[in-house]
């Protein structure tokens, strides 16, 4: 087929503007042929761009050349047309199109371009089952009105957090994509230096240090939609690049910084079209703990319930229960009677580790009949109605049984670890519940939106592979000042898990979202003594804090004020609003699950003229 250049034709409206109101003008629509239908004498195509779908009829009548070419034209070929804009026949109207009332009676075309045969169609509702033919194929995919549908949100909810922001007086600030590594939780991306042999760049997995000098600066109120890199695992929720909204202010207190979030979010959501309730409850780490066995606790379901103080010895001594240890009741809402099979089945929900530190039992009719009165008691505490799937928790019985705590800190902080491993279990156990009966309590359905923030973390958590402390947060975190002799004495027993370490709580604060963890934030330390003495129980002697962060540490020396910020998901949030299952539905060009770009066919090796620029070898 001849092509055409588009020339000096300008379009006067997108194809998914026209209205009824627009009849007996002209219109010049440019864009993609959705689809076509050839009734002989005339044909008629839907012509579409990302505003929708106009329909345009080419008479052969009227001109049998055009006609002629238009019998040619297939689907995603790319067409400018002008034409008369007419009402349709009430017979003809399609009341499920917003362009429904009209049809534009073709006099030009010029075919711009054609189309090979695509691997699927932008404008059909079945899609690839396979998600890396709609990856490799993205350029079609981003076509489709779904995806058109995501990224208006996207944009949108970007706008109204980039104004918010503006208007309580933040500046936008780029910080630098090329720094150098530093530990903030998972694997740097590497950039080789050609300047300086054998030396390296980090990709940003945050802004984290570069924020804190802002503040140092003077720059007050600083926040950014950055890009930030993570050479991690993936998931639905995780991409090895993602966008974060940044910020960070001088002299705040965790309040401040609560009431800025809250009220992006806001603007967010009303972007969306949807409205969230404020100000967000609160809730301290160990609280989520004991209740939901989780630290991003989803408020959609009942929490759990702690029915230790209701069990009789002999049902403690008789269901096998680790007596030292909580044991509570999991309310699962309207799951009805359950057959054995599917209890059964519920085995499965936990895995070796997990198995290892609680033991469950589903059967509860059974325990009713050998406990009625403390049962009725337990189902009275977990507010259990007629249908509620209860479940009951608790550590096993071992050969020997965690011995209670006698006042002594270290054997605490020992019996607390414990406890919050078998919370942990039993809290996977309530979301993989929720989850296995969702069609049931259809908790998840509604477009619900349950936030809350999550205070006062352990600044500190043991690894067990390393055997030694490491950070909860990042090493800026600013721990509470009367925690501060805890610290001292807990640099005493860097190697000890039960040492005062583990009961030091941190200045920080998640925010949460239906389960979803949104964004992590804290005050920081600001405070050059404090800095190294934090360094110094996550093992690093002061030589090493010198070659690692001697900049940072002198940048603290010189007049520091007191700062905190936060970072929020931005991917996350538009996933969430958009009501999608996956990040990569919401990022327009994601990377897979294997951490590979499909489309542009990377990553990919480099000639050995670049490796040889960089001085990099590879071994075979």
């Amino acid at each position: 087929m001849q092509l055409d250049f588009l020339g000096d034709w300008k379009r006067s409206h997108r194809c998914g503007e026209l209205r009824a109101s627009d009849a007996g003008s002209t219109a010049t629509l440019m864009g993609w042929v959705n689809r076509r239908r050839d009734h002989g004498n005339l044909i008629f195509l839907d012509l579409r761009d990302r505003s929708g779908v106009s329909q345009i009829v080419f008479d052969k009548e009227r001109s049998p050349e055009m006609h002629a070419r238009v019998e040619a034209v297939r689907n995603e070929y790319v067409l400018a047309v002008n034409g008369q804009v007419a009402l349709r026949t009430e017979e003809t109207r399609n009341p499920k199109m917003p362009t429904g009332d009209i049809e534009i009676i073709a006099g030009e075309l010029r075919v711009l371009n054609d189309s090979k045969l695509p691997p699927f169609f932008p404008g059909d509702t079945n899609i690839p089952a396979n998600e890396e033919v709609r990856l490799k194929y993205r350029y079609i995919d981003l076509r489709r009105p779904e995806m058109h549908a995501c990224m208006e949100m996207r944009h949108r909810v970007t706008l109204a957090i980039r104004n918010y922001l503006a208007g309580e007086g933040f500046y936008e600030i780029e910080t630098p994509y090329m720094t150098r590594s530093t530990p903030e939780g998972a694997r740097d991306y590497l950039v080789p230096s050609r300047v300086h042999p054998g030396q390296f760049y980090a990709l940003p997995q945050s802004p984290q240090i570069f924020k804190q000098i802002l503040m140092i600066g003077g720059m007050d109120r600083y926040f950014q939609i950055a890009r930030c890199f993570r050479d991690e695992d993936l998931r639905a929720d995780r991409q090895p690049e993602f966008t974060q909204i940044d910020l960070e202010m001088t002299f705040p207190t965790e309040e401040t910084i609560h009431e800025v979030v809250e009220g992006f979010l806001d603007a967010a959501f009303t972007a969306a079209g949807y409205k969230i309730e404020r100000p967000f409850p609160q809730m301290p780490y160990d609280e989520a703990m004991r209740l939901y066995g989780i630290d991003k606790p989803d408020l959609r379901l009942p929490a759990m319930t702690d029915v230790k103080a209701l069990l009789p010895p002999d049902a403690v001594e008789t269901l096998l229960m680790d007596p030292a240890l909580p044991a509570v009741a999991i309310r699962i809402p309207r799951v009805g009677e359950l057959s054995r099979k599917e209890r059964d089945e519920h085995k499965a929900l936990l895995n070796e580790k997990q198995a290892a530190v609680l033991k469950f039992y589903d059967d509860f009719k059974r325990l009713e009949k050998g406990w009625p009165e403390a049962m009725a008691e337990v189902r009275k505490a977990c507010g259990a109605e007629e249908g509620d799937l209860v479940v009951l928790a608790a550590g096993p019985k071992k050969d020997a049984d965690t011995a209670p705590a006698t006042g002594n800190g270290a054997n605490e902080r020992r019996l607390q670890r414990a406890a919050y491993a078998m919370l942990a279990a039993a809290g996977q156990l309530r979301l993989a519940l929720a989850q296995r009966y969702a069609t049931r309590h259809k908790a998840f359905e509604e477009k619900c939106f349950k936030f809350l923030w999550v205070t006062d973390y352990p600044s500190f958590e043991w690894d067990e592979d390393a055997g030694q402390w490491t950070f909860s947060h990042h090493p800026f975190t600013s721990i509470h000042e009367e925690h501060l002799g805890l610290l001292e004495e807990g640099i005493q027993a860097l190697r000890d898990p039960n040492s005062a370490l583990g009961a030091i709580r941190a200045r920080a604060y998640d925010v949460v979202l239906n389960g979803t963890e949104l964004g992590s934030g804290s005050i920081r330390i600001h405070q050059q003594q404090v800095q190294a003495r934090i360094f110094e129980a996550l093992g690093m002697n002061e030589e090493e804090q010198k070659e690692r962060f001697g900049f940072f540490l002198e940048a603290l020396q010189y007049g520091t004020p007191p700062h905190g910020g936060i970072a929020l998901g931005l991917d996350r949030i538009v996933m969430i609003l958009a009501g999608a299952a996956s990040l990569r539905e919401v990022i327009a060009f994601p990377k897979t699950a294997a951490a590979t770009d499909v489309m542009m066919e990377a990553p990919t090796p480099v000639s050995a003229a670049q490796l040889r620029e960089l001085h990099i070898a590879l071994k075979e």
